[in-house]
């Protein structure tokens, strides 16, 4: 039954229920229940006109007379009547064509909220101490700007903002809380009927005035239970990425600008008027010199015709100019006032040599009492080659004596982007922002958007010009296009600031107020829907209250009874103060298209551990700055000075308790990440990492939470880049203990607790359940593109380039941990240094020369950070089927395609394993361990010593079947291997494990391991245990099989020894000899350890040999033989069990050996000269390397199979390489020009011109014709008739550029904005078009005389309808295809 309002009418709006409340089946969020009026009641009875039925009746008659009075009263009743009929019908029409009129104007629509006839106007002024409550039956419409204290919207009431189909309201509402609960609802707009109007909430209050609300505090959107939240604006893309690099100051020859004083005579600048560089600079003081004079009138004869010159007079050139230089300036350049220049007169000029047809620009400004009235300036708009307009400018003045000249050479009236989506909902003054694609996420920039008729619907100007270059291209086969995100909506939600940091909002690190407006929704709220909405000056740092939170809301999509899901899409949530979107033990949130820009602290921040089912689609989060609230938000200064919540005097370690703070915060793994962006963050852009139970407001309210045994949700097509520490990063927990004597750390610091180890249903039992990362893009990170730590997790299809380090993997399936686990690396593409050069400042600190090229480019760390691709840390690990490039050394470091983790005390295993991959072009060294210097240190951990993989099929190292370790490793060695010095590595052929040695009483010893076939090389291995806290020590050296090995100490024999047999297949053995003192009794068991059950079985003794032979005899047999002439104890490891798949061990468990030692001396156990004579051995080779074991023929599987890593991968691109010859490389020795379509390689010889056609619907080579560069006419009439519509045309040279003048004019019809200057140029290549459309790739390249191009590579889209193209193939998306799988699901 529906409740009336007192009007008779139906409310106004059916508010949707969760839990068991009914929900109207035609519900959406914010939609309006139809109203109607009430039926007509219904009819007694009809009225019967039909004619009686006869009767006996009686009957009259008339006279002739009366007859004929009647028949004329007869005949003025009917006129009468039709007259009223036709009266009638007329008012009955008009009125219904009346109502039809009305009813046409007024487009009722059902669905907008403010069109509902029961919504009264409500005008309540500005009225700063009115407490506004809205109540039962009351359902008000905001129709101007007003100003309150309060609203308070309750109890079935609601308020609407009014708008119109012009859009053409603006009504701004001021007040400095709104709370809605208990059936109240706030609606501007609806989910089907977006806000059209401008519609802002200015939330108003200091943190210092008022009192809090309980739950909200100040400032602020509340929703309770019951409450209802409808905003939707306009729909604007909300991102996307730029199509055409954006070269910083919007010219790709840079900008430039001059201004001096005194520069007296004549200034002068030479533009070039294709590119807009300028190409000479000089001064001719034409006041003091007639030489100088005669010098300007023969440079200007000598430019070429077109070139732009630009002239500005510093202080006085009039004195010595010549007549025959007036008339040049005339003839040349159109000048019309220098015949009268005069003493100390400013003049200015911008013209073109040899251009008469159009004017000059001239200024003459005259010098009266040491100034002139104005400034004499000169300018003129030009178009580059390549269609960006630009200005010359040349100015004069003199301000109180002092001359003035300057120029200026720059973007003409904004700047043209190119992107990659239709942004046609994009709009004048909308304000954008365009995120870094350098190392530094401060150069990230905003801009306003100008009006732009000429533009394309992929096109915008913005009024800015921008300070860095923003990528705008595929790089090297990586997409680096930055992000582009729209800042501005028609619904704005923002906090009123004050001017300064005040009172206690954590002013010793902020000097602006950090107390903005916040939005924050409980449990049990009615419906939350959000859409194109912006949130600015929002959050609020000091009192951690977020610019939009949903808080403790528990299940928010059907699963929590919500019919219509709660979601967050199309958000801009920028400048704010604290974070940008809490989710909160909330789980089966939707959060959409939402931009976080400029924000402090975590950005999309999953809070207590427990949020699961949540997904983050298509998001993008920049700029992301260090807060104060978590000791992982904050930086190093917050995190040693913020010590209120430790125990005693602990002073926070940053690298260690903070520097965490993230763009995506993942609390748990049971969310689901898609096509979203990281694009610059402090410290991470993704972090997952794993709370061990559930923290903060959630503590004790949940069951433990198992996150890091918790499956991984969907990761499909993310990026990050522009990272300080990591583009992705798994691992690490957080503190859940308060600060204490024993850890006085802070409560949620960052703690090294956790391990990602999936398991089905979280039970370490069950099934392990492979985490997939796939299509991840990491670029720019200056630690880590990625970071793994945990076990089966796989990486696939994915980029990593100019990262400090691509990827680490460090496996928990390290012993003793997750044993069994694996971490897997494959179809992925590792760039070491690509063509994105970068660009200094933006906080960008290192900078040096690099790859490609030798050329200056940006740094990750420093010039001499060991750049590495691959890093493995411990394993197991295997790398396959993926591709390394660029990677090459400089004179200050080593660059590695693999390397290893520097100054690693931990363990490696022999099992990591590399196959299928394919060291490309420009890699110098394939592998490199660690050297003393810079970085490594003195390279001398235990990890650093053993570090290893195997070469399965020889796609490293040429050898198949090998084991790779560091070059002074003689625990692995056997006379056959092969040395690398440039690695300092070794290749050796042999079977490898593990042993893992605990040791007590002493723990902290230096234990020596040694083979007896190199005693003069013992391995010294620290422990891992490195501190003086430890009460047990372990160390894990990786050993060949069948070898014999001595172990001695620097200090006293430790009394209890436990070594584990790792990596030991069945009937594995090695023997060994611990060395001890001589009058040491011993007690020696085997056993099998279950580590998940700590259950110890198959417990034996072993008993004492009798001699070496009888312990030699005895390998089968439980024995040990002590000598005691040397001091060492004999002992086979041998393994009796199958290992267990991936495993360390057995299913059984690990079989291990237990040593206790009953030892009376205190000496130091070192039987190392005793060995050197008694046991001593020549090396032998168990397993020979097969003579046919190299690797010669290439292997056409190896290296990924994709060839683009791109964020649109249902946008189908074909690499392109373009290489021209100029005469000077030819005479260098290049000797090869090529074109390269996906893959197909097509050589130029000769002195000739090569075109190839590319039908662009398809992809596929349409034709290619090679020309005598002599034959300039054949050239011209195949470039301008030739070629079929829809074609991509490349076009190289080698040699001579073919008829100049003749073919430039050809190639403005494939796309050139004008016909270039193609003299004196020392190359050409051309990317071109032929159709009625211009995309954004069409370029001509030139390179000056003397030098060339060297190879030029794009990624050209096919398939586009703008191509004219009639059957596009359509890919599905997979993104949509997997967010739509989940909203089946949930």
């Amino acid at each position: 039954m529906q409740h009336t309002n007192g009007s008779g009418y139906p409310p106004a709006f059916h508010q949707s229920h969760n839990g068991n409340s009914h929900i109207p089946t035609r519900y959406s969020p914010g939609r309006i229940v139809p109203v109607r009026p009430p039926p007509l009641p219904k009819s007694q009875g009809s009225p019967d006109f039909s004619s009686p039925k006869p009767e006996n009746s009686a009957t009259f008659s008339f006279s002739a007379a009366e007859q004929r009075q009647q028949a004329e009263v007869a005949r003025k009743r009917h006129r009468n009547a039709l007259i009223c009929v036709a009266i009638s019908c007329a008012i009955f029409f008009i009125l219904l064509i009346a109502c039809l009129a009305v009813a046409a104007s007024s487009n009722f629509d059902e669905n907008c909220p403010d069109q509902n006839p029961t919504v009264k106007q409500w005008n309540p002024g500005h009225d700063p101490q009115r407490k506004v409550v809205i109540g039962k039956g009351e359902h008000l419409s905001l129709g101007a700007s007003a100003t309150v204290h309060s609203i308070t919207i309750q109890n079935g009431g609601s308020l609407v903002f009014a708008d119109d189909k012009e859009g053409s309201k603006n009504v701004t509402l001021k007040t400095r809380f709104i709370h809605i609960r208990e059936g109240g609802a706030l609606h501007i707009g609806a989910d089907k009927c977006h806000y059209k109007s401008k519609a802002t909430i200015i939330l108003y209050g200091k943190s210092d005035e008022s009192e809090d609300l309980p739950l909200f505090g100040k400032k602020f959107i509340g929703v309770e239970a019951g409450g209802s939240l409808e905003l939707h604006g306009t729909k604007k893309l909300s991102w996307t990425q730029l199509a055409k690099t954006l070269p910083a100051s919007g010219l790709p020859s840079g900008s430039y600008s001059f201004k001096k004083d005194y520069s007296r005579g004549f200034n002068v600048r030479v533009i070039d008027q294709d590119t807009a560089q300028v190409l000479y600079v000089d001064k001719f003081d034409t006041h003091d010199q007639e030489n100088e004079s005669i010098r300007l009138h023969t440079f200007l004869r000598g430019l070429d015709p077109g070139r732009i010159v630009a002239i500005a007079v510093g202080d006085s050139a009039a004195k010595s100019l010549l007549s025959d230089t007036k008339q040049t300036l005339k003839d040349l350049l159109g000048s019309a006032h220098v015949n009268d220049l005069s003493f100390r007169q400013s003049w200015a000029l911008v013209g073109v040599i040899g251009d008469r047809t159009s004017n000059s620009s001239e200024a003459v400004q005259d010098y009266v009492n040491h100034n002139t009235a104005e400034q004499a300036l000169a300018r003129r708009k030009f178009t580059t080659v390549n269609g960006v307009d630009f200005s010359v400018s040349a100015y004069s003045e003199w301000i109180e004596g002092t001359s003035w000249a300057g120029f200026n050479v720059e973007v003409a009236d904004g700047t043209v982007l190119d992107l990659l989506d239709d942004v046609t909902s994009w709009r004048e003054g909308d304000r954008i922002v365009i995120a870094s694609t350098d190392y530094s996420m401060y150069q990230a920039e905003e801009f306003t958007l100008l009006p732009c008729p000429k533009c394309t619907k992929h096109q915008v100007k913005i009024k800015e010009k921008p300070q860095f270059p923003h990528v705008g291209e595929i790089l090297d086969g990586v997409d680096m296009r930055a992000e582009v995100g729209i800042l501005s909506r028609n619904i704005v939600i923002q906090g009123e600031m004050e001017g300064s940091c005040y009172g206690s909002n954590m002013c010793q690190f902020f000097n602006t107020d950090t107390f903005g407006g916040h939005i924050q929704i409980l449990k049990n709220f009615t419906s939350v829907h959000l859409s194109n909405v912006e949130l600015k000056n929002m959050g609020q740092q000091a009192q951690k209250k977020y610019p939009l939170h949903f808080h403790l809301c528990g299940d928010v999509d059907v699963k929590g009874g919500y019919r219509s899901p709660t979601y967050v899409d199309s958000l801009s949530i920028h400048h704010c103060f604290s974070r940008c979107l809490g989710i909160h033990a909330t789980n089966g949130l939707l959060v959409k298209d939402t931009i976080g820009y400029d924000t402090l602290g975590h950005c999309f921040f999953l809070e207590d551990g427990i949020e699961e089912r949540n997904v983050l689609f298509h998001n993008l989060g920049l700029l992301t700055k260090p807060g104060t609230q978590l000791p992982t938000d904050r930086n190093d200064t917050m995190c040693t000075e913020i010590r209120d919540k430790v125990y005693g005097k602990y002073i926070p370690v940053p690298a260690t308790d903070c520097k965490a703070v993230s763009t995506f915060w993942i609390a748990n793994p049971n969310n689901h990440l898609i096509s979203n962006a990281a694009a610059g963050s402090q410290d991470t852009g993704m972090w997952y990492l794993f709370h061990s139970m559930s923290t903060g407001d959630s503590h004790g309210l949940y069951p433990e939470t198992k996150a890091e045994l918790t499956p991984l949700g969907k990761f499909y097509n993310n990026r990050v880049h522009s990272n300080f520490k990591a583009g992705l990063f798994i691992d690490k927990g957080v503190k859940t203990t308060h600060a204490n004597s024993e850890d006085p750390r802070e409560y949620l610091c960052l703690d090294n607790n956790a391990r990602f180890r999936p398991h089905e249903n979280a039970d370490p039992s069950k099934p392990r359940v492979p985490a997939l990362i796939e299509s991840l893009i990491t670029f720019k990170n200056n630690d880590h593109g990625a970071w793994v730590r945990g076990g089966d997790i796989t990486i696939t299809n994915s980029a990593f380039a100019d990262n400090g380090i691509g990827l680490t993997f460090a496996s928990d399936g390290s012993f003793p941990k997750d044993e069994g686990a694996s971490q897997t690396v494959l179809e992925s593409l590792f760039i070491g240094e690509s063509k994105n050069y970068g660009f200094p400042g933006g906080q960008n600190k290192y900078f040096g020369t690099g790859w490609p090229g030798n050329r200056n480019r940006t740094l990750p760390r420093n010039k001499t950070f060991p750049i590495r691709g691959f890093q493995i840390y411990d394993g197991p690990v295997h790398l396959t089927r993926s591709t390394f490039r660029n990677f090459v050394s400089t004179s200050d470091r080593y660059t590695s395609a693999i390397g290893f983790f520097m100054k690693n005390a931990w363990q490696l295993t022999p099992k990591n394993k590399v196959s299928l991959v394919k060291l490309d072009i420009n890699v110098s060294l394939k592998v490199f361990f660690c050297k003393p210097g810079p970085w490594f240190e003195d390279c001398k951990q235990d990890g650093d010593k053993n570090a290893v993989f195997n070469d399965f099929d020889g796609s490293v190292s040429g050898y198949k079947d090998m084991l790779v370790g560091r070059l002074d490793n003689f625990l692995i060695r056997n006379p056959d291997c092969i040395n690398v010095t440039d690695w300092n590595g070794i290749i050796c052929k042999g079977k490898y494990a593990q042993i893992y040695v605990q040791t007590w009483n002493p723990a902290n010893n230096t234990m020596s391991i040694v083979r007896d076939e190199y005693p003069d090389f013992p391995m010294l291995l620290r422990g891992i245990n490195q501190n003086h806290r430890a009460t047990f020590q372990q160390y894990q050296p990786v050993v060949m099989l069948q070898k014999d090995y001595t172990v001695h100490w620097n200090g006293k024999a430790p009394e209890n020894i436990v070594i584990y047999l790792i990596n030991f297949d069945k009937n594995d053995w090695i023997r060994i000899a611990l060395c001890y003192p001589r009058d040491t009794i011993f007690q020696v068991k085997s056993d099998v350890y279950q580590r998940l059950t700590k259950v110890v079985s198959m417990v034996e003794e072993y008993t004492a040999a009798s001699s070496i032979k009888d312990f030699l005899d005895s390998q089968a047999e439980r024995k040990y033989f002590f000598d005691n002439s040397t001091g060492l104890l004999f002992i086979y490891l041998q393994a009796r069990n199958e290992r267990d798949g991936q495993s360390y061990c057995s299913s059984f468990g690990c079989e291990r050996l237990n040593i206790t030692a009953t030892i009376r001396s205190e000496q130091v156990s070192n039987c190392m000269a005793e060995v050197d004579q008694k046991y001593r051995k020549t090396p032998t080779i168990i397993s020979p390397v097969p003579l046919n074991n190299s690797v010669s023929v290439p292997c056409r599987a190896c290296g990924t199979s994709q060839v683009i890593f791109s964020s649109d991968p249902e946008r189908t691109y074909i690499p392109v390489q373009v290489k021209s010859l100029s005469k000077v490389e030819i005479d260098q020795g290049d000797l090869e020009a090529f074109i390269s379509v996906n893959g197909t390689k097509m050589k130029l010889y000769g002195r000739n011109t090569f075109v190839v056609t590319v039908d662009a619907c398809t992809g596929k080579i349409a034709g290619n014709r090679t020309f005598l560069t002599k034959d300039t006419a054949l050239i011209v009439e195949y470039l301008t008739t030739g070629i079929p519509q829809k074609s991509i045309v490349l076009l190289a040279v080698r040699s001579d550029i073919p008829g100049e003048q003749t073919i430039s004019e050809a190639l403005v019809s494939l796309g050139t904005a004008k016909a270039a200057k193609l003299k004196d140029k020392g190359s050409l290549a051309l990317y071109g078009f032929k159709g009625h459309f211009k995309p954004s790739w069409v370029e001509l390249f030139t390179s000056p005389a003397g030098q060339g191009l060297g190879i030029v590579e794009k990624y050209i889209p096919i398939q586009l309808e703008e191509y004219g193209c009639t059957k596009v193939v359509k890919i599905q998306r997979k993104d949509l295809e997997i967010l739509k799988k989940l909203q089946r699901a949930q």
